[in-house]
């Protein structure tokens, strides 16, 4: 019987070193929702605002359960407006004046015409730091532009790197560009919110276009095309860098890759295969030339490796001190003895899973880690909770009787 991932017990009690914090997150789909992911598992309160639907990514489902939902919200809460309304409205500037940090991701200007403008949120609120998500910023000619990632993956000049050389422009598999602008917005808020609470200063907007962090993470790019007139042909899985660096098939029809990207490495890997006196040969005695002739040098390591099943390549390999691995599928990584025993895999509770298979707090704090405080929260689950102390009784039953706040769920 294969190994089980941990299982990982809430505990609401549980603080992190971002306990204090509150959060308004007004941001829909994918980067807001993995950017305030990050604040809540280190102990931020979280209050996601939603439409009385919910956020869209609670669309996103599988067999009819909210997958992506439940694993990028877990640990905050939900209060469910209609921000149409002039009392929806409302709400949001009394929680943002309490509030440390806002998120939003809605088109450039539609916070302005909401009477929510970073400008208008300062008066009440001057240390409130402010995070704009957006698909091409708050500024330019592209402003007004529908900014899905997979348009950003495609202009930035990703998609044209991506795959093979005789085939088209590869798009990734899963959305890189809003997961990118996420991890730079988290960084940005914590140096925005140091600048607040260790140096005094006020709070600032964070313009965060999805296109800015993508582009920044393609390196050299603009240096290299200036400096030589090419530009980047799509290489599939090999390395324009370094080689040798590909994947290669083993003979029982598994995938192994394998990473020399040192001189040292390189040698090894030509001398462990039996072939040491390719070391000096003028093919592949340089990186620059190993590159230049990879197609060659694919085909006498894949030879090797394509005689040998992936068990005995993965001995082998290991045991000559190269850096070689499995290209697993996802039904190989939930069964890994490595990925189990490091619990970079666990199971949560969930009412409709039983168990939540999910990525733990990342990363790993020795002395202040972040926790497990509560599920990924039902629509409107949190407005009594919230605004009730906010608007008083009769208020808050007056604006759910007028549709202002919606009635909410409640966790079972």
């Amino acid at each position: 019987m294969a190994r089980k991932p941990a299982r990982k017990a809430f505990d609401p009690a549980a603080r992190g070193p971002l306990d204090g914090v509150r959060v308004v997150d007004l941001s829909r789909l994918v980067a807001g929702n993995v950017l305030t992911l990050q604040l809540a598992d280190f102990g931020a309160e979280v209050i996601k605002i939603e439409p009385p639907e919910g956020d869209t990514l609670r669309s996103w489902r599988v067999k009819g359960v909210e997958t992506a939902w439940k694993v990028y919200s877990r640990n905050k809460k939900s209060v469910a407006l209609d921000l149409r309304s002039d009392a929806g409205r409302t709400i949001v500037r009394e929680l943002a004046a309490s509030a440390q940090i806002l998120v939003e991701s809605f088109r450039p200007g539609v916070l302005e015409d909401m009477g929510l403008s970073p400008a208008e949120l300062h008066v009440r609120n001057p240390k409130l730091v402010i995070v704009r998500i957006s698909g091409w910023g708050q500024d330019g000619r592209y402003r007004h532009k529908p900014g899905f990632g997979t348009l950003i993956e495609g202009y930035s000049g990703f998609a044209s790197m991506n795959g093979f050389e005789d085939r088209e422009p590869v798009l990734p598999p899963m959305y890189l560009a809003d997961a990118m602008a996420a991890l730079y917005g988290y960084g940005a808020v914590m140096v925005a919110l140091r600048e607040v609470e260790v140096n005094g200063g006020t709070g600032q907007t964070l313009d965060l276009p999805l296109f800015d962090p993508l582009f920044s993470v393609l390196g050299p790019q603009a240096a290299n095309h200036k400096l030589t007139g090419d530009v980047k042909v799509r290489s599939g899985s090999r390395s324009t860098n370094a080689a040798p660096r590909n994947v290669y098939q083993t003979k029982d029809d598994h995938w192994v890759c394998l990473s020399a990207s040192t001189q040292g490495m390189a040698e090894r890997v030509l001398v462990k295969i039996g072939r040491p006196e390719l070391v000096k040969d003028p093919r592949f005695a340089t990186n620059i030339e190993r590159v230049r002739h990879g197609v060659e040098l694919d085909e006498i390591i894949g030879g090797f490796i394509a005689a040998r099943d992936l068990a005995e390549n993965l001995k082998f390999f290991d045991e000559a001190g190269v850096t070689i691995g499995p290209v697993y599928d996802i039904a190989q990584i939930v069964e890994d003895d490595y990925v189990l025993e490091r619990e970079a895999l666990i199971e949560i509770p969930d009412e409709e899973m039983g168990d939540l298979p999910t990525h733990p707090v990342v990363p790993r704090l020795s002395g202040t880690p972040g926790a497990l405080r509560s599920a990924a929260p039902k629509v409107g689950e949190h407005n009594e909770a919230l605004l009730k102390p906010l608007l008083g009784d009769g208020e808050y039953a007056r604006l759910v009787a007028s549709g202002a706040i919606s009635k909410g769920a409640k966790k079972k």
